[in-house]
């Protein structure tokens, strides 16, 4: 791509999302979300094929549409209340309109069907910002509108969301669809407690992106796409083969890790809301999660690729791919528990 081109579209990509970040208006909310949503099409197609064509076109069409209802709910509350602010709904009809809205863009159930195919269409770079950064903007809107939700829409999308991230990731072997599935399970994670403590939500959001960004960042320093390409790690890069393991495990949500902390805060806060059925539902469908996560480490750090003995010192070649912060956010994606004390007293 075009230096040129490439700054023009990332500016847009970034800027339509601090315009969602710093607006109380709709209309200028809207805009940023569409901002963000074209300019992620061209990083998408920035190596055409049919696969990568195809995954542009179910994302702008699934997008498309979710901008349409949440362009609808927001002209039907500006009837309903004249007023333009984005902090609260007067009716319910535009309140589940919005929240049908951003969960198709989350891809949330039953909206997630996008999610595994376009992830796995495109390259890792273009799906890890999708995974990531195009979170943040329907994230934000939601935070904004969670006191005028309807909780029970909310929070049967949240687990069905962590049931079918669980059980759509049982048995895939492509590593995209892996993380897609993992990013419906943990947006589901999101939404269950940002009913209960929106707060909650923000900091698992962000360990959530950053464990998320490690993992691709992972897969992208050593070209892996599946799982069988996993076990060729020991050969290529020792280090990065424990890094990766501990990560999978944050990722699953196991202490003392960093990824353990989310998961105790939001179990906590269902807990003190007298919702017990819902917190064990979660624990008990994390375990899906955690099983696949497993496989992955398996097939990174207990398989040996059947090599001849001139193949096991492959590390020693200098790898061309600089990944200047990768040990800086693999540190945080494993050491956050100490933040855990600052993360419950907000």
């Amino acid at each position: 791509m075009n230096p040129l081109t490439a700054t023009a579209i990332f500016s847009t990509l970034f800027m339509g999302t601090f315009i969602v970040l710093l607006s109380s208006h709709w209309l200028l909310t809207w805009v940023g979300l569409e901002m963000s949503m074209l300019s992620i099409i061209p990083i998408i197609i920035n190596k055409a094929n049919p696969r990568s064509t195809e995954a542009a076109t179910k994302w702008f069409r699934i997008q498309a549409t979710a901008s349409m209802i949440l362009m609808m709910a927001i002209i039907s509350n500006i009837m309903l209340s004249g007023q333009w602010t984005e902090f609260s709904f007067t009716s319910n009809f535009p309140s589940i309109l919005a929240t049908i809205a951003l969960t198709m863009k989350l891809g949330l159930s039953s909206f997630h069907f996008w999610v595994p195919e376009v992830i796995q269409g495109i390259l890792l770079l273009p799906g890890m910002i999708i995974l990531t950064w195009q979170k943040l903007a329907p994230l934000l809107i939601l935070y904004q509108i969670s006191s005028s939700t309807n909780p029970l829409i909310i929070l049967t999308m949240a687990i069905t969301s962590i049931a079918l991230g669980g059980w759509g990731g049982l048995n895939q072997t492509q590593l995209r669809k892996v993380m897609a599935y993992s990013s419906i399970a943990h947006m589901g994670w999101m939404l269950a407690i940002i009913t209960f403590n929106p707060s909650a939500m923000v900091l698992n959001l962000i360990i959530y992106i950053l464990m998320t960004i490690t993992m691709f960042s992972s897969f992208y320093l050593n070209n892996n796409t599946t799982t069988f390409s996993l076990s060729t790690l020991w050969n290529n890069t020792p280090i990065m083969i424990s890094a990766t393991l501990i990560t999978l495990m944050s990722l699953g949500g196991l202490p003392p890790l960093s990824g353990f902390l989310p998961k105790w805060i939001i179990i906590q806060e269902v807990i003190k809301n007298h919702v017990t059925m819902l917190a064990l539902s979660m624990a008990m469908m994390a375990l899906l999660n955690l099983y696949f996560y497993t496989r992955l480490i398996y097939s990174t750090s207990l398989t040996l690729f059947p090599s001849s003995n001139n193949m096991k010192m492959k590390w020693k070649f200098e790898n061309t791919k600089l990944m200047i912060l990768n040990s800086f956010i693999i540190f945080l994606s494993i050491s956050l528990l100490p933040l855990t004390p600052l993360g419950i007293n907000s």
